[in-house]
């Protein structure tokens, strides 16, 4: 589809050309603009013919000439210039149908779109797309991409995405492959669904992918207490969860010797489930799942350490007198955030850190993460407690604009029922250090 022009910035080789808003960009040389990554792809050249569609319908060139890849200074209703793609999957293990009714519009919407994958490092199924959009994604380079794969057995793919798509698309990963695209994968893994002999299956097939296959993410499924009529799912136990990360690491063993890289990770939730220590940094090379949760806590140690390390005895004693703070976390986290404390506690006797673990009621108690901690949870559960004079929550218990949590308490709401100001911090261990010191990040 064509897309329709906002905005045309003042000066810019669009302004100079005489482009105007309201009109429809069809074409730049020749080729159609349908979204963000045809427009990118095709407007790098210094010498450009965009075709447009006026206001008063009548088509007309506009001749360009601009240094390569600087900007046109173009604008879109959206960012994309195209509606998001939503997911056509219904996956026994989707988080979004696992939520209660009322919350915010937003939180309900389910994202398959390649071009986020792409853009923002968010992961798609492939159903969504056919043989022209994976043409497309071969042409124009747009690499790495990542793909939610879960298992590449076509009819248990199918069974647990309930999409007949899920099977045949599982050829794109070839397809990717031999274009050259680098490709990471994610696995949600479900006890006695699609882990074990298929785990097994699944990674020995995923190595036929190399070297395109850049990394493999392993996590176990969420289970809230809402799903009522849903797939009947549960948690892994301490004994499952060791035996998925040995299946793993006998995979990831494997490749660090012949690619040297281990490719493969279970993430930190498997760690946890199963009462093992984390790896150190070295095990997980370049961090290259960390969205997925691979790796957060190893890093955040390691970041706080050398933090510790690096404090000078001038910033060491900035508070002069003393401070009390307080910290929340969820309960996956707490050991961890707690030991951190005490770290920093040592090496400066005037600062004192409380660290409080939330349990998620609202999700349910094996919903162990904090990014899922709601602020009704948090005010209640400190509700009465000694906060300092300052709250310290990792941020991403807040959305994006870090304005409010998931059930739209916002900050200002919780500094009001707990009387003390909340401070969010994100997952950076030297900036925690400063968090905790009282010192702006």
């Amino acid at each position: 589809m064509a897309v329709i022009i906002s905005g045309v910035e003042k000066n810019s080789p669009a302004d100079r050309a005489g482009m105007s808003v309201g009109d429809t960009l069809l074409c730049i040389n020749g080729s159609k603009i349908n979204d963000v990554l045809d427009y990118r792809f095709y407007m790098v050249d210094t010498c450009l013919s965009l075709e447009v569609l006026t206001k008063e319908k009548t088509e007309k060139i506009f001749r360009i000439y601009k240094e390569e890849y600087q900007e046109l200074g173009l604008t879109f209703d959206t960012y994309l210039m195209d509606k998001q793609h939503s997911c056509k999957n219904h996956c026994i293990f989707c988080f979004i149908d696992q939520m209660p009714k009322g919350m915010r519009p937003s939180l309900y919407f389910k994202d398959d779109d390649s071009r986020m994958s792409f853009l923002f490092g968010n992961y798609v199924t492939l159903t969504n797309l056919e043989d022209e959009d994976i043409a497309r994604i071969i042409k124009m380079h747009i690499s790495p991409i990542h793909i939610s794969v879960h298992t590449t057995n076509p009819d248990l793919r199918v069974k647990m995405m309930a999409n007949p798509r899920a099977a045949e698309s599982l050829k794109y990963l070839r397809i990717l492959a031999d274009g050259g695209i680098k490709i990471n994968v994610q696995l949600v893994l479900c006890p006695d669904i699609n882990d074990g002999k298929e785990l097994f299956r699944t990674l020995t097939d995923l190595q036929t992918l190399m070297p395109s296959l850049e990394s493999v993410s392993c996590v176990p499924v969420g289970v809230t207490k809402y799903r009522e009529g849903l797939y009947p799912l549960r948690s892994y136990t301490p004994k499952e969860a060791g035996a998925v990360i040995d299946m793993i690491h006998s995979f990831s063993d494997q490749f660090k010797k012949e690619y040297g890289s281990r490719i493969v990770y279970p993430a930190d939730e498997f760690f946890l489930k199963a009462g093992r220590e984390f790896p150190g940094v070295e095990y997980y090379e370049d961090f290259s799942q960390l969205e997925s949760g691979v790796g957060m806590m190893t890093l955040l140690e390691d970041e706080f350490s050398m933090a510790l390390e690096d404090l000078e005895q001038e910033s060491a004693t900035a508070a002069a007198a003393s401070r009390q703070v307080s910290m929340a976390t969820g309960k996956a986290a707490f050991p961890l955030i707690e030991k951190l404390a005490r770290k920093l506690e040592e090496k400066l006797p005037w600062l004192q850190i409380r660290v409080y673990m939330i349990e998620n009621h609202f999700f349910g108690e094996e919903i162990t993460v904090c990014g899922l901690v709601t602020g009704k949870d948090l005010t209640q559960q400190l509700a009465g407690q000694v906060l300092g004079e300052e709250l310290l929550i990792p941020a991403v218990m807040l959305r994006h604009e870090q304005d409010c949590f998931l059930d739209d308490m916002t900050v200002e709401g919780a500094e009001n029922l707990l009387g003390v100001p909340i401070s969010p911090v994100p997952n950076d261990g030297f900036r925690l250090v400063k968090a905790m010191m009282g010192i702006s990040v």
